[in-house]
């Protein structure tokens, strides 16, 4: 792969965190599901990817996310967040917040409106981040701080609007083989270099089932490979005990479950992001690159429905951020200007289906929302789940 050499300090950073994912492999019997290599190449204390302290969303970093893209992204979700907060508490709950600048964005925003939150909290386990993120709000909207909260944990009830920005693609997620012989946990192992390869065992239990399932809907040839999120799954589970009243906004890229396996897709969606460079190794560098794996929408509406919540929309990240007015909100600027045109090119990216428009997708699921949601009120693909 020709991708940028790290510094010797970034790969010292990565050669303690491989001793570290090395040494738990050895102490399990010589064997940890790729799930387990993913939760502590991005979330190990002090070394995983999003524990540590290297930059990692904008120009500077691996990667960059709507809100880093355009503030028009945050300026015409407020629009969808300002009608769940009316229906339900003036309560907004980030988690996985980035850099702050969609909290920033939407904060700014929701005041033009006169439709501020009572309260912003933001769920980060990243330190590096919280502090990234009040940096960001107190350059952007110092007088709006006191109304931002950080938690350590998620709170044990809550109404109003969670939100969820790229944060289930990087949730752990195994990696599974659906061989002639059996549907096997394609794990991680230490080869004779004591490097990190790959290594089957049968599947069981929970992640057996979820395949068998899989494989029963979506008639899987001889040797598809492909993620299953436990995580992501049990994550949208748990609200079922948590969300009183309210939504949770999620946005991610991803695929209804007969598109996520389809038999064109035979090796799956893991993909890892460095230095603005995308490639399929999740063993190059641990601790420096991102490592993602696409979202089955079906899966997150199942273990919601499950839990009790109704699905009040699904559609892509380009029809919801026009029905939510992005367009009308460009409009209102002066045409011609730097300004403008800046925007018109990132709005452009944020729409386009070649772009972010169509790949990105929206999936609202809430409890006692009786009304239509705006972002939804055109191109819903609801029955596509």
């Amino acid at each position: 792969m020709n991708l940028p050499p790290p510094s010797p300090e970034a790969v010292a950073h990565s050669r303690e965190l491989i001793d570290t994912i090395s040494r738990e492999i050895s102490a399990r019997g010589g064997w940890i599901s790729f799930a387990r290599f993913m939760e502590l190449a991005l979330y190990a204390p002090g070394l995983g990817y999003y524990s540590a302290g290297a930059r990692k969303f904008g120009a500077a970093g691996d990667f960059v996310t709507a809100p880093e893209m355009s503030a028009f992204f945050g300026r015409a979700l407020a629009q969808q967040v300002a009608e769940v907060m009316e229906v339900s508490m003036p309560l907004v709950l980030e988690v996985g917040a980035g850099s702050g600048r969609l909290a920033a964005d939407l904060l700014r925003e929701l005041e033009g409106l006169g439709k501020l939150p009572e309260r912003y909290e933001i769920l980060d386990l990243s330190a590096d981040l919280r502090e990234r993120q009040q940096a960001t709000l107190a350059a952007a909207v110092p007088h709006l701080l006191p109304r931002v909260h950080w938690l350590d944990r998620l709170p044990e009830h809550f109404s109003g609007v969670v939100l969820a920005n790229e944060l289930l693609d990087a949730m752990p997620a195994h990696v599974v083989a659906w061989r002639e012989s059996g549907i096997f946990d394609r794990g991680v192992a230490l080869d004779a270099q004591g490097g990190f390869t790959w290594n089957e065992r049968p599947a069981t239990g929970a992640l057996l089932a979820a395949a068998e399932e899989i494989a029963a809907q979506c008639s899987l040839p001889p040797g598809y490979e492909s993620e299953i999120s436990l995580a992501a799954r049990a994550w949208a589970a748990e609200w079922g005990h948590r969300l009183q009243r309210g939504t949770l906004l999620l946005i991610d890229y991803g695929f209804p479950r007969r598109e996520f396996y389809h038999q064109q897709r035979g090796r799956g969606t893991l993909m890892c992001h460095y230095r603005h460079h995308a490639h399929p190794d999740p063993f190059y560098l641990p601790g420096l690159q991102d490592v993602t794996v696409h979202v089955d929408f079906t899966a997150i509406i199942a273990a919601a429905a499950g839990a009790g919540f109704d699905l009040l929309g699904y559609t892509s990240q380009g029809q919801f951020l026009l029905n939510c007015g992005i367009l009308d909100l460009l409009a209102a600027e002066e045409p011609g200007t730097p300004d403008y045109i800046r925007a018109s090119g990132a709005i452009n990216k944020l729409l386009m289906p070649h772009e972010m428009g169509e790949l990105f997708k929206v999936i609202a699921i809430g409890r006692e929302i009786d009304r239509p949601l705006r972002g939804f009120s055109t191109g819903d693909q609801s029955h596509r789940l």
